[in-house]
């Protein structure tokens, strides 16, 4: 069974908020930069730095981070993850970082981020923003931005589907499903 959470325009509505709330703790676009967990966090965080743009009149870095071979369980997965590419072309050392994922929830993928930045650099702050936050953590992490929070069952699983990825731009709660990422 599938409900719909967010349309396209509750998508935007959102990033917009999330836009000005990032501005208003930052005060501005000074040293900030954005950076996308592949796939979803990827396409939110260009459209982050777009509206911020439209507010600021300034553009703001943006980054796609690649986490697969960072994640905690890779010795207990069947297959083998999908590498997609890092492209982070500008400097994090000393500058705020805003982590930007479609669905926060144990955790462990933001970890896992957070590790693969302070590989590259060493940020004076990161910052996460998400869609979706839907409980279930495992590690102390929590998000500096939250689109909506999403009270969710192990049960159940959340679908950020995008235009990017050649769909409608919407989020789905499926009941009954297995436990996702």
């Amino acid at each position: 069974m599938a409900k719909e959470l967010f349309d396209s325009k509750d998508i935007d509505r959102t990033l917009t908020r999330m836009a000005h709330e990032i501005l208003e703790r930052n005060r501005g676009v000074e040293k900030l930069c954005l950076v996308g967990i592949q796939r979803g966090g990827v396409h939110l965080a260009r459209r982050l730095a777009e509206k911020i743009a439209m507010i600021e009149g300034r553009e703001t870095p943006v980054g796609a981070l690649d986490i697969a071979l960072y994640r905690d369980d890779l010795n207990i997965r069947r297959e083998y993850p999908t590498v997609r590419k890092t492209e982070i072309d500008f400097e994090i050392t000393d500058h705020v970082v805003v982590l930007v994922d479609d669905v926060l929830f144990t955790g462990r993928s933001i970890r896992a981020a957070m590790d693969a930045l302070m590989d590259m650099g060493r940020p004076a702050k990161i910052e996460l923003a998400v869609l979706i936050d839907r409980g279930h953590r495992e590690l102390p992490i929590r998000a500096d931005f939250v689109g909506k929070n999403v009270p969710t069952s192990l049960m159940e699983r959340i679908e950020v589907e995008l235009r990017e990825e050649g769909g409608e731009d919407r989020v789905v709660l499926f009941s009954g499903g297995e436990r996702d990422g």
